[in-house]
Order: C-alpha cells, then structure tokens, then sequence
C-alpha cells in the first residue's frame, strides 16, 4: 500500500495528454527490465488480532526492525511503516504487513530477499509472541473484531469503501495477497502484457487458492480472498473488459482511470475527501481552490484496484498469500510469461475468444474450487498446467542463470508440485483442518505459522 509520501510542489495537468505522457515516460529498455513483489503476513496472537499498540503490537514489531537497516516512518506520532533503500515495509488497513521489495534483474534474487524477510518475521514475531501466518484471509475473528491501523489514508477509505462493497471491510481487514511487478519497454509491449495477464490471471489465483476458512468455519471457498474482490467497489476492482478492447492503450487505461471517483487529494499532509468527484471532475472543478497535479493522478492510480493494474510498472494482484516458497515463485511464474516473446504470445493464446462473461464465470468457479475447477474451455487444472509450462519455458529462454541453475526454472518448482497433486493449498489445509488438527483454531495457527 501507498505512503503517499509528499507531492506537494508537484505540476499541474494542463491536459490529458500530460497524464498519457506519464505513463509512457515509464518506459524501459529490455536490457533495463526487472522484477520485484509485494507480499502480506496476517498476524496473529493465539487465535486474536494484533494490536497496535501494545508490548504485543504492530507497532513494536516496526521498531524491531531497527536492527535490519529499517528506519522507522511516523504519520500523526504513529509510525506506520519502516524503510530501507530499496525496500519498505508498510501495513494494511488490519495490521497485515507487508514488504515491498526492490526491483532485481532475476527472480532468484527476489526469492532470497522474500526468503530472509520472512526469517525476519519469523524471529521478531517469536520474541513477541506473534504468529505470522501466509494465508489469504485471516481465519478466525470479524471486522468488528480487527484494529483499525492509525493511518488516515484508511480512514478516509474506511468512510467511503464499504458503502460500494458488502465486503469492502473484509477487503480491507482480512485479507492478504502476493504480487509482482513488472517493466514494459512500449505501448504495444504494456497493451500485450496488460491483456495476456488480465486473460490468465484467474489460472495463477487458483494455483495459489489458500484460504477456505471463515470466522472459523469452512466457508466452502478454496480462496475466499479472490471473492471477497468481486464485492468491494465495481468502479475500481476486478476484471477489466476495456483491456481486451482493440483500442486499448495508454490513453485508453487514462480515460479509465479519469471516471473512477476519487478518495482524496492530500496537500500540505491532509487529505481532502473527494468521494463527490471523478479525477475528470476534479480536473474541470478543483476542490478547495486546488487544482489537479501529477502527483494528484499518481495518487489516484494507487487507489485503483483491478486485477492487474497500470502505473509506471506493471502489477498482477490476483494470489493469495501461501507458504514462503510458493510465495517466492510467483514473480519468477509471471517473469517466464512477460519477458520472453513466445511465452507471452503463448499466454494470450491461451484463453482465446472468452466473452467478458465467461471470463467472469472462471474467475467465480476458481474462488470455489481453485484448481478443482471447470469453466467454458474445460479444466481449470489442465490450463494451468500448460500456463506453468509456457512459464518454464519463457524462463528457460531467458537463461538468467544462478549458483549451479542454468536459469530460474528452479525458483518454480513449489509452482510445479501444486500442480503435480492438482490441489490448491485451501485443498491441503482443509484436509488437515479436518484430520489431523481436528479443527482447533491453536493448532492451526501453528501448523501454518512461520
């Protein structure tokens, strides 16, 4: 999640064609591509939520990471995150941390950093008694039960959100993913990859289905995440059928994002509701005497959350959270699929001639059934086996090589044991919940902890 660190002197827009020319100045040569990853913990003491404040606290494990190189950042006398160049870590609305990693060439070195960040959680969270657990949605307790963090980007999305979503808390609260982010050298080059990943994403989310629990209670969800996101705000989440569009483009993804109402405008460290205007309303009227900046629209495009989002990078948002090394993969599953020509041709062949609805049908019957699903074109499982191999084959192409691997395809192998048993993590889990942990919330927490 955003900073929203200060953008006060930033310039105004004098036209559209100023905020097209923003995101095409993001640009990058191949030689200059990188992948990096954010990810979320959920935290838990015993089967509770964790406080902020407290000897117990979020608050006390951001102090902790002092001794890692982390710098401490307070909003209002609260501090809501820790830095380090390269890398920061900042919370969810719940308390769900999160690491934003720095970009890297190869994803072998994305997965050592995912790797001793989570040893880092691991041991901290020991000293305190917190149990952080990678999982997709927080299995035990209610919104009404869940710390609000003191940041006041989310109170104002607090007082907005839920009244578009039934589970726009839940969102908010209890839920955690993984994500990877990913450079685009043109127009074409972002319209191919904005496309092939809005097409397929649905298959990744349900290779990393992983949570089926609810309030302590099967909800009958492989991932309940992945349908908490088709009730949270229709302006701004999920699938977007523009992309599939002939049309499509930089300008195209702008005029999207211009009719999206705003959550706020922030100047001199206050934010300004603007739940009333669309940014093209703001644009035209102002608000307060103020008028649109760049920073304004950068703002804006980080309150944007479909399922694969445009900003001066490429995000693919669609995973749940999982074991730490299934969670490392996944920059290296999407890095096979966009940085090689014929994989990500390969992808967008993939799910060919899908009308907007049954795309929409996939991702529904993947939120129940993750890889036990079926859709129009047949199997869930099978195409995600034949995505995962037109990944392999993309990073094999690439021969980004480390230690003794010729390439990353090693950093893959927890992709290709999901697909081996042909079970999401939600389907191993519930097992257990009903087997072996004779579904007792303590026991659950800590087979699953770090």
């Amino acid at each position: 999640m955003s900073l929203d660190q200060d953008k006060d002197l930033s310039p105004p827009i004098r036209s559209i064609d100023d905020l097209v020319t923003l995101i095409s100045r993001t640009e990058r040569p191949r030689n200059q591509w990188k992948v990096g990853m954010e990810h979320e913990l959920i935290g838990m003491i015993g089967t509770s939520p964790v406080p902020y404040e407290g000897l117990r606290s979020i608050r006390s494990m951001l102090e902790r990471f002092e001794r890692f190189g982390y710098a401490p950042y307070a909003e209002d006398g609260h501090i809501i995150a820790a830095l380090r160049p390269g890398a920061n870590l900042t919370l969810e609305p719940g308390g769900q941390f999160e690491l934003s990693g720095r970009p890297f060439p190869c994803s072998h070195a994305s997965r050592e950093e995912t790797l001793h960040h989570l040893a880092q959680m691991k041991a901290i969270g020991q000293e305190l008694g917190i149990r952080w657990l990678p999982i997709g949605y927080r299995p035990f307790g209610t919104t009404d039960e869940n710390p609000w963090m003191p940041k006041t980007r989310y109170d104002v999305m607090r007082a907005y959100v839920p009244t578009k979503g039934k589970l726009a808390k839940d969102m908010m609260l209890m839920t955690a993913t993984v994500q990877a982010n990913y450079d685009y050298g043109s127009e074409e080059d972002m319209v191919r990859k904005m496309r092939a990943a809005m097409s397929v994403s649905p298959l990744v989310s349900a290779i990393y289905a992983n949570s089926f629990l609810v309030r302590g209670k099967d909800s009958g969800f492989a991932s309940y995440r992945y349908h908490v996101w088709t009730d949270v705000d229709p302006d701004r989440c999920g699938l977007l059928p523009f992309v599939f569009d002939e049309d499509f483009g930089y300008r195209r993804w702008v005029e999207y994002a211009l009719d999206v109402p705003m959550f706020f405008v922030r100047r001199q460290g206050k934010y300004l509701p603007a739940y009333h205007l669309t940014f093209r309303q703001y644009m035209k009227e102002g608000l307060d005497g103020n008028v649109a900046t760049l920073g304004d629209f950068e703002d804006h495009l980080t309150t944007l959350f479909p399922e694969v989002r445009l900003k001066n990078i490429i995000e693919v948002r669609g995973a749940d959270v999982a074991s730490p090394a299934l969670t490392a993969a996944l920059p290296a599953l999407w890095k096979g699929i966009f940085y090689d020509e014929g994989a990500l041709e390969a992808a967008d062949r993939l799910l060919p001639g899908m009308k907007f609805e049954e795309r929409l049908e996939l991702q529904a019957n993947v939120a129940r059934q993750g890889l036990r699903a079926t859709f129009s074109k047949g199997s869930v499982l099978e195409y995600a086996r034949e995505l995962y191999r037109i990944a392999a084959e993309g990073l094999k192409e690439q021969a980004c090589p480390h230690g003794a691997h010729a390439d990353e395809r090693v950093v893959l192998e927890p992709v290709a044991e999901v697909l081996e048993t042909g079970r999401s993590p939600a389907e191993v889990w519930r097992e257990r919940w009903n087997g072996d942990l004779g579904q007792d919330p303590e026991k659950l927490v800590a087979a699953m902890a770090l």
